[in-house]
């Protein structure tokens, strides 16, 4: 359903643009390469279950917690067509 100068199928665009970009900013998290043995923050050993369960990984769960509690501000909501985001 269209509305005003929009066109058909404009809120599904907006939505899977959403995802998309949810998705690749997880992707983009994830990491990669050989797991570490001791912390790269605070230098404590890695747990050998962790470095199995995510191979990658860089960081203690202490560390990690304090990360993603950090980067818990990221809104989801996709901007990118809103008028008001294009001002700022």
């Amino acid at each position: 359903m269209a509305g005003g100068w929009s066109k058909d199928g404009a809120e599904q665009e907006q939505i899977d643009d959403t995802f998309e970009d949810a998705l690749a900013r997880v992707r983009s998290q994830l990491p990669e390469g050989e797991s570490l043995e001791t912390c790269e923050e605070c230098g404590a050993t890695i747990p050998e279950a962790r470095r199995r369960a995510l191979p990658g990984v860089r960081l203690c769960v202490p560390c990690q917690e304090a990360h993603d509690e950090a980067n818990a501000g990221f809104s989801p909501y996709n901007r990118r067509a809103s008028k008001d985001s294009q001002l700022r």
